[in-house]
């Protein structure tokens, strides 16, 4: 789930991707936090943080030739064990689902990633009973897979499509804005929800950047 120039990506990369994922966590923590204190608990983005923190230690206890699916396995595990509220198991199931997907291949070309990206999006739907609409994390990431895929299937390399899916997953998390949230503790304020920025949206549209450029 990184990108590279080469056509596909071993396990040192997507190593590097997570690691990123952890910084990003750690550097925008507080305005997710504040972004979750309006339609949610006030603690999405302390939980990613300490999350990534935990996947991060993670990586240094596992052998270097780890393959990449095996690696998205453990991290989905490991967040489903250490991030709290809702967040930990829609993004941990997210990670295992990609990771599954990639199977015992020892790099990922884009046809793969997208095939990666779109088993991640259903399964945190899934595991959310979540659709596009709903107010989720789902609003940034089916765009950026839907998107991914198509540039990819078009002939786009690898770096155009992360641009262009990174482009769509701003406008999902954008278009979350005006929406009645219907799933999560956002649900329960109803119309009121309306005119707050989702936090979960806003987080995977940082993770997607974070993952997507090395």
């Amino acid at each position: 789930m990184a990108s590279l120039p080469a056509a596909a990506i071993d396990q040192s990369a997507v190593r590097a991707a997570l690691r990123r994922a952890r910084r990003t966590t750690d550097r925008h923590a507080a305005t997710l936090t504040r972004l979750d204190a309006v339609l949610g608990d006030g603690d999405h983005g302390d939980n990613l943080s300490i999350g990534f923190q935990a996947v991060d230690e993670m990586l240094d206890e596992l052998p270097l030739e780890t393959r990449p699916g095996d690696l998205l396995r453990a991290v989905g595990h490991r967040l489903v064990a250490t991030v709290g509220g809702a967040s930990g198991p829609l993004y941990g199931t997210a990670f295992i689902e990609a990771g599954f997907q990639a199977g015992d291949a020892d790099a990922l070309d884009p046809a793969l990633i997208g095939e990666m990206l779109q088993a991640a999006a259903a399964g945190l739907s899934r595991r959310g009973r979540c659709s596009v609409g709903d107010k989720t994390i789902l609003d940034t990431l089916q765009p950026a897979v839907d998107t991914f895929k198509a540039a990819v299937d078009s002939g786009a390399n690898s770096q155009d499509a992360w641009a262009a899916a990174v482009a769509a997953a701003r406008a999902g998390m954008r278009s979350t804005v005006p929406l009645v949230a219907r799933r999560g503790l956002a649900l329960r304020l109803g119309e009121r929800s309306v005119g707050h920025l989702d936090p979960g949206a806003a987080s995977c549209f940082l993770l997607l950047v974070a993952l997507a450029h090395p």
